[in-house]
């Protein structure tokens, strides 16, 4: 009951803001009905509301299962859904602790149901304070060493941030189901990838959507456009952009990606 007062709350203060968006910009009504959903339900980890815009939004912290964790994993959702979507975020969410990850799962910009990939890209402006704010809130945590890891259209909200933003504080990127489809110059994945030089995991499945299997070669022609040396291009045989059935594997080679790219020397 706490929690949804806090969020009856939150929803109030997000309408009297409404007003002063610009017209394209966040359904975050439509953020609230995804909140009230899923926060009765989250079991593990801990509903942490960040500012950004001058609104809050809301994100997941779960904090690492071990003394020290390894570093903190930003996870950003795919397209039109939430923070602890079940398929790819949350397996991510919940299982990298285990490895010795703490994860913040941020809600990402979300436009109406019926919207599709191009609709989004006049409010990606949106997403780089919702990013910046979740590194501030690990930063917080004493947790410096932090990744992101994104899947879908929120692997290409990684990509812009990481191509806008100078020197990003994080270690690396591990994009999930990302298409290298270039929609036009303000949804221009392959230039995104090739302002990248950090470590990256270009990580599908076998049976992955079309835009995503082929541009495969795409991608990897930007990386190497960037020079970018620690990019790496990996398929999970037999899995699809959801990974469904495919979640051990999933979470099993995002972790060992983390283990060889980020986490803190041994000596």
């Amino acid at each position: 009951m706490d929690r949804m007062n806090r969020f009856n709350g939150w929803f109030g203060l997000l309408l009297a803001g409404m007003m002063s968006l610009p017209a394209a910009a966040s359904d975050l009504a439509r953020e609230q009905r995804w909140a009230n959903q899923i926060v009765d339900v989250i079991f593990t980890g801990e509903v942490e509301m960040l500012q950004a815009d001058g609104h809050e939004f809301m994100s997941i912290y779960t904090q690492s299962a071990g003394e020290t964790p390894l570093g903190g994993v930003i996870l950003i959702h795919g397209i039109g859904v939430h923070p602890d979507w079940p398929d790819v975020i949350n397996p991510l969410r919940e299982q990298l602790p285990q490895h010795g990850w703490s994860t913040l799962s941020l809600q990402m910009p979300v436009l109406a149901a019926d919207a599709e990939v191009p609709d989004y890209y006049p409010i990606f402006s949106e997403v780089p304070p919702r990013i910046d704010a979740g590194i501030r809130f690990l930063q917080e945590q004493g947790i410096d060493n932090i990744v992101i890891v994104a899947h879908s259209l929120g692997a290409q909200m990684a990509t812009y941030w990481l191509a806008t933003t100078e020197e990003p504080p994080v270690l690396g990127l591990v994009a999930i189901g990302l298409s290298g489809t270039r929609h036009s110059d303000d949804g221009d994945v392959p230039a995104w990838i090739s302002g990248i030089t950090l470590p990256m995991l270009d990580l599908y499945g076998e049976e992955d959507l079309p835009a995503v299997r082929d541009t495969a070669a795409v991608r990897a022609a930007a990386a190497e456009r960037a020079g970018n040396m620690a990019y790496t291009q990996l398929e999970i045989g037999g899995a699809g952009h959801m990974f469904q059935g495919h979640n051990e594997e999933l979470v099993e080679t995002v972790a060992n990606w983390l283990e060889e790219n980020a986490a803190p020397s041994s000596d």
